[in-house]
């Protein structure tokens, strides 16, 4: 996706803004100007609105990290069911019915795997092993505040 900052890819602003952008643009976003963005094409395409909390930031994060639709995918999974990635109705009511921490873990379980099935694996394991450790972490006190 190009260069990085804030989480969000040049190629991913570029759509979003609909201009090509050049890399003292990417350097230069702010929370605050990526914040529609987040919502629109993470937040609110996984619906995490309907996720119990935690699980919410959990996805959130993920999409953030590998796209929305990995992440739907692997919160389906977790769910067992049908991996379309498309949140729907059905798979909110199937959230409904699971135990939150239990789908955390099994969610990040999936991020995990995702990961590891990457050629890059070697490179970037590490540090992505962390970050899913780290926001399972900070989903699980979110759960208990």
């Amino acid at each position: 996706g190009g260069m990085t900052n804030l989480g969000v890819t040049s190629r991913v602003w570029e759509a979003y803004v609909k201009h090509p952008v050049d890399e003292a643009e990417t350097r230069s976003l702010t929370p605050e100007l990526v914040e529609p963005l987040y919502k629109s094409q993470y937040w609110d395409a996984c619906r995490c609105s309907f996720l119990p909390m935690g699980v919410d930031y959990a996805v959130f994060d993920a999409a953030v990290n590998m796209g929305s639709s990995r992440a739907a995918k692997i919160l389906q999974k977790a769910l067992g069911v049908a991996a379309d990635g498309i949140i729907g109705n059905a798979t909110i009511a199937m959230v409904a019915q699971a135990d939150p921490a239990e789908l955390l873990e099994l969610f990040s379980l999936g991020k995990e795997a995702f990961y590891q099935s990457l050629p890059t694996f070697q490179t970037f394991g590490k540090g992505w092993l962390n970050r899913v450790a780290h926001v399972q972490d900070s989903a699980e006190r979110m759960m208990v505040s």
